[in-house]
């Protein structure tokens, strides 16, 4: 006689609560803007979309809108879901993007700047929307790895794919091309709008947050800071 399988003990626990043990027992941080990608086993990422829809949906309740008869927001839930999941935040749940490297064959050793960039993150006070520019320099040596541009807009646009304050952000973005580059100096400055003063609160749409990360020569060599400065084609 066949003995039947064993339970499955984890039957009925949320997604969520399994990758959450998962980040506790490896002692790791998961804020807002932290990657748990490592945790998330294949598959789980559907599920966990489909428990933060179901969550959503009691929050479209509890506002009372009416999803049953709104033909506007019947689907609203799974929607903002997959938008939070896929999409907006998706930096917290994917791996970081595949980045070749080349080294410095023909030792380049002058500034070269990578920009604008467009970037879209929120911030993690009200989720609102933080949308604008990042302006990256990297003063290479003959040891430094060589990316091409475009992945500049990878790394960036993964680090900000999660909520967030601004002067976070860069100073993550700052370390993740350092790692990558391993320049003899690196600059970056975003300037950026934020929806939380825009849409709420004071209602300013005109108001910006512009702050700069200067790592090695540039935050040494006043000269060549100013030169970077000054070559950023900024809008008044």
């Amino acid at each position: 006689m066949t003995s039947a399988a064993p339970p499955d003990d984890d039957h009925g626990v949320p997604v969520s609560v399994k990758i959450r043990e998962r980040v506790k027992a490896a002692r790791q941080r998961f804020h807002s803007n932290d990657n748990i990608a490592e945790f998330i086993q294949p598959g789980e990422l559907e599920k966990l979309l489909d428990e933060v829809a179901e969550k959503m949906q009691g929050v479209l309740d509890a506002m009372v809108i009416d999803t049953e008869n709104d033909h506007n927001t019947a689907d609203t839930a799974r929607r903002v879901a997959k938008m939070y999941i896929k999409e907006v935040f998706n930096g917290r749940y994917v791996k970081g993007p595949s980045v070749t490297e080349f080294p410095n064959a023909e030792h380049l050793n002058e500034l070269m700047i990578v920009g604008p960039i467009t970037v879209r993150s929120a911030c993690s006070h009200h989720f609102c929307p933080v949308i604008g520019k990042i302006w990256i320099g990297v003063m290479p040596n003959e040891h430094t790895n060589v990316i091409g541009l475009s992945k500049y807009a990878r790394l960036a646009e993964w680090i900000m794919g999660r909520p967030q304050i601004q002067e976070e952000a860069v100073v993550q973005l700052a370390d993740l091309i350092q790692e990558k580059t391993q320049p003899d100096g690196l600059a970056l400055v975003m300037e950026a709008s934020h929806y939380c003063m825009a849409w709420r609160g004071v209602k300013d749409m005109n108001s910006k947050m512009i702050n700069s990360v200067m790592r090695g020569v540039f935050l040494k060599d006043p000269n060549l800071r100013r030169e970077f400065l000054s070559l950023i084609p900024r809008q008044p």
